[in-house]
């Protein structure tokens, strides 16, 4: 009886298929082209339509419109977490203008040029501008169906490419030899979306290497070194339409530019043209002054992967820019920050976002303004967070304040340490939201006048501001500012406010500028900031106050008294004692970020972005009497008082335990397991040597001493080795001083032979160079072994100046970022 049962079911089931299979055929039969192909796949309806066959792994992309511009953009949900290779979750590539265009059976990807331009009206003037430089196809498709003037084409291989370009950054960075396997990479469906004005789309990628390097970067944060996997995410997003009006840049204001040239610029106008980035802010009554209600607040949300108090912070913090947009005339409420809504994905385009990044290293925070690169429109404000500066920060507490006092319990509502983390958090927030808006840094702004608890710009890099108490005990409770600056407020007025027309939009903006100059406020740079190769004497990272000198005064002062409390007492009761090294790096290094403010006075030149009739003031090259204020201030940062450790702290510095190597935040060591006290020094010397003796700053003092009898080039030289210069006589013994002392003198002539090395020194600067490492070495024939060791160095450099090999500086922990970036 059973036999017939079997067989009979089978049959049954064999009519259920073929029934099913003449279904699905009159189906194919009555459907015709998109609708066939894609009959019985997921469908995902929106901007770029989407069906997805997950039979076989292939996602087509629908393409309703030939020779539309959209924008597309990758970026990465999932990151690699190291900081030295930049490929942060939440990152975003440039934004692209792209379109669809068929050519037979195929349809290409193409990019117009859009840096290359023209505004004329005739057709034929556009073309011929369009004919003469290239554009670039990104892709091509084999077309799969067709109908209702749509196109259907597999798009798998285009999202399961390496667009995001990791390979390149693993290869320049020498990571070792990857490539992308299709078989370990797939379409994440689960986080891809269509929307009315966007379709996102993300994909699973593994790099694969039969021979990883060992020692990468990518070994510290990869489980299997062979097989790296990272999510890359493609957005395709609908451009802003009409109502968007371009403001012109002007390099005083201190916005990031659109630039391109409009080769229908009348001659005798500018080709370049430059237009600032900023985002879309209309009134909802035109004829508004003051506060103006807008047509669409500015919305940005902070990632909920920021755990609390972190999160609070940062909402705070971005929150401060209101204040800004309330001074441009907009009404409260016009800049709003929240939490990101249940539910919704980071990654998403129309969400401006704050993202929490956590990295296997501290490293760098943005703020990123993804902008039409047609008109400069923001379209996306995406900020990245680097979590480990607010552990950071908390260090350098600690070490300042050596607060884990026997007895005494800190609690969060009493914790000087979380209180100043959480001050630069809102700093921070506020700062990389500045960048999203179309701020660039301002550097000069600390030394406008202020009081510590003032914001003169949320867009500078702030140093903790920290006093001694009457008991010679550092204080942090006024250690960052709060709320939005005044030069804050100046830029949003510049990038924000509304004006009646464009003559008074120009009337209004040249107002704006000339009143920030008359107060005394104006913008530099980041090339003009930086330590090396910067000459602006009062734009620095990191530093306080309008004397660079004074201040950094004032920093070795608070220095020295946190060095002398600085013990036990630093890290907490039960942990290792070894860690006091690692709180001591940040302390022991607290002076070079304001003596690299106060080494750019010497050579130094004060200017402005000047416009021709604007009322600024030429350049002047820094007083002779200031520069030699600051030489004084940076030569006592290389004597051995300054960078000698006492014997009581040294005897409290044991070699370090299982699980607690050293890391590159460790202070430099040369005496294997145990501390270096020598190291540390030299570390230290070299950091202020480097920026003493730069190539360009030789050469304006070679200059400028001749112009304003500022300090010669010799002078300079004089001064650092005469702190340092051992006796000819040494007697008994000198101690760990006289050992730094000798270090540091050797140190210093290292730094001679870089620079009279370095292709980049000048004729003059040579010339110099070559005739003080004479006099070096005369009086080194009769001096001590170290001098007899300078003497061998210089003789191996004047034998082939060329083949001489430099000293390598002695490595120092990282400085920037002390918390953040590009900032």
């Amino acid at each position: 009886m059973w036999r017939p049962i079997i067989v009979m079911s089978l049959l049954f089931c064999s009519a259920g298929v073929v029934r099913s299979a003449e279904s699905e055929a009159k189906a194919k039969e009555s459907a015709t082209g998109i609708e066939a192909k894609t009959l019985g796949l997921q469908h995902v309806r929106g901007f770029l339509p989407l069906h997805w066959d997950a039979k076989s792994g292939k996602l087509y992309l629908e393409i309703p419109r030939l020779a539309s511009d959209f924008l597309y953009l990758t970026s990465l949900p999932y990151g690699l977490g190291s900081n030295d290779l930049g490929l942060d979750r939440g990152q975003l590539d440039e934004p692209r203008v792209l379109r669809f265009e068929r050519f037979g059976s195929k349809v290409l990807l193409v990019q117009p040029n859009q840096y290359f331009r023209s505004s004329a009206g005739d057709a034929a003037e556009r073309l011929a501008v369009r004919q003469s430089f290239p554009e670039s196809v990104l892709a091509g498709f084999k077309i799969e169906a067709e109908g209702g003037g749509a196109l259907l084409v597999d798009a798998t291989d285009f999202f399961l490419r390496d667009a995001h370009e990791v390979l390149p950054v693993l290869t320049a960075n020498k990571q070792g030899s990857y490539r992308l396997d299709p078989l370990r990479s797939a379409i994440a469906m689960e986080n891809t979306r269509a929307f009315p004005k966007n379709t996102e789309v993300e994909a699973l990628l593994t790099y694969v290497s039969d021979a990883p390097e060992a020692n990468s970067h990518v070994a510290e944060v990869t489980p299997d070194v062979h097989a790296m996997t990272l999510r890359v995410h493609h957005s395709f997003v609908e451009l802003p339409g009409p109502g968007f009006t371009p403001r012109r840049f002007d390099p005083r204001a201190g916005f990031f530019a659109l630039t391109y040239r409009d080769y229908a610029a009348p001659l005798g106008s500018p080709l370049t043209q430059q237009f600032i980035v900023r985002h879309r802010l209309l009134k909802k009554d035109p004829a508004c002054l003051t506060a103006c209600v807008a047509q669409q607040p500015l919305q940005y949300y902070v990632d909920r992967g920021a755990p609390e108090p972190i999160r609070a912070a940062l909402i705070e913090g971005a929150r401060w820019w209101d204040q800004a947009f309330q001074a441009a005339g907009w009404a409260p409420g016009t800049f709003r920050v929240d939490a990101l809504p249940e539910g919704a994905d980071v990654m998403d385009v129309r969400f401006n976002i704050i993202q929490w990044v956590h990295r296997y290293t501290r490293g760098w925070s943005y703020g990123f303004p993804l902008a039409d690169p047609r008109t400069g429109e923001i379209i996306k404000g995406n900020v990245t967070l680097g979590s480990l500066r607010s552990r950071q920060d908390y260090l350098i507490a600690e070490a300042l304040l050596s607060p884990y006092v026997t007895g005494h319990t800190l609690r969060p509502d009493n914790d000087p340490m979380l209180a100043m983390a959480l001050a630069r958090t809102r700093q921070l927030a506020a700062h990389e939201t500045g960048h999203t808006l179309g701020l660039e840094h301002n550097f000069a702004a600390s030394s406008f006048p202020h009081t510590p608890l003032e914001s003169v710009s949320v867009m500078d890099y702030p140093h903790p501001w920290i006093v001694l108490d009457k008991d010679g005990v550092p204080d942090l409770s006024q250690a960052y500012g709060v709320n939005i600056g005044v030069w804050d407020k100046v830029a949003i007025d510049f990038g924000y406010r509304q004006f009646a027309d464009a003559g008074a939009e120009r009337a209004g903006l040249e107002a704006i500028l000339g009143g920030a100059a008359k107060a005394g406020m104006y913008f530099m740079s980041d090339d003009d900031s930086r330590p090396l190769g910067g000459a602006h004497p009062h734009s620095h990272l990191w530093d306080n106050g309008a004397d660079p000198a004074a201040e950094l005064t004032r920093i070795m002062q608070i220095r020295a008294a946190a060095l002398l409390r600085f013990g036990e007492n630093a890290i907490p009761m039960g942990a290792p004692l070894a860690q006091l090294e690692d709180t001591l790096a940040p302390l022991y290094l607290m002076h070079r970020y304001q003596t690299e403010a106060a080494v750019k006075e010497i050579g130094g030149l004060d200017y402005r972005f000047q416009l021709r009739g604007d009322g600024q003031g030429n350049a002047a090259i820094v007083d002779p009497a200031e520069q030699r204020k600051a030489l004084h201030a940076v030569i006592a940062t290389l004597s051995p008082e300054a960078l000698a450790l006492p014997e009581s702290l040294l005897k409290l510095l044991p070699p370090r335990p299982p699980g607690l190597p050293r890391t590159r935040e460790s202070l430099p060591a040369a005496t294997g397991l145990t501390f270096d006290p020598i190291a540390a020094a030299e570390s230290a010397a070299d950091l202020t040597l480097a920026g003493l003796f730069e190539p360009h700053r030789a050469a304006r003092l070679m200059e400028y001493s001749g112009r304003a009898a500022g300090p010669t080039l010799d002078e300079v030289i004089d001064a650092a080795l005469a702190v340092n210069r051992p006796p000819k006589r040494p007697s008994g013994n000198r101690g760990l001083y006289g050992a730094v002392q000798s270090a540091v003198y050797v140190r210093t002539v290292e730094a001679l032979l870089t620079l009279a090395a370095d292709s980049q020194s000048s004729s003059l600067v040579r010339a110099v160079l070559f005739a003080k490492l004479d006099e070096i070495k005369q009086r080194a024939e009769a001096g001590s072994q170290v001098e007899a060791y300078v003497s061998y160095r210089i003789d191996q450099f004047l034998e082939d100046p060329k083949k001489f090999v430099v000293a390598a500086p002695v490595p120092a922990p990282p400085g920037m970022p002390i918390g953040d970036e590009g900032e």
